[in-house]
């Protein structure tokens, strides 16, 4: 069994459902709203731009916002890009690390609908 199936399930759903009703072209903001339109009305908490702390010893190194946190257990990020590349991967996995939760969905609105599941292990 997958960690968080059922939300991840209900997540990729709703991607799905937007990708299909506005296609492809959109800028990432678009996407956003639209998701955050979606999971709400499938009765998912969200929390947009989730802002998120790099801790480096005892200061702050810095900060960056996540375009999604759902439920408190998952985080999304959304692109709008030809394809899904390492740089967005390891963006994904770097907010993963720093807050400590355990899964990310990586949701390209690309030419073609492409989802990936990270994990932080």
């Amino acid at each position: 069994m997958l960690i968080h199936e059922e939300l991840t399930k209900a997540i990729i759903g709703c991607f799905y459902k937007v990708y299909n009703t506005l296609g492809y072209g959109f800028l990432e903001r678009v996407y956003e709203n639209a998701m955050l339109y979606e999971l709400n009305a499938n009765n998912l908490n969200t929390k947009k731009q989730y802002p998120i702390k790099v801790h480096y010893e005892s200061i702050i190194a810095g900060e960056y916002f996540a375009d999604i946190l759902v439920e408190d257990k998952v985080i999304l990020e959304l692109k709008a890009q030809p394809v899904i590349n390492a740089a967005h991967e390891a963006q994904l996995l770097n907010y993963l690390r720093a807050t400590n939760l355990e899964i990310g969905l990586l949701l390209n609105f690309g030419k073609e609908a492409k989802f990936k599941r990270l994990i932080n292990n």
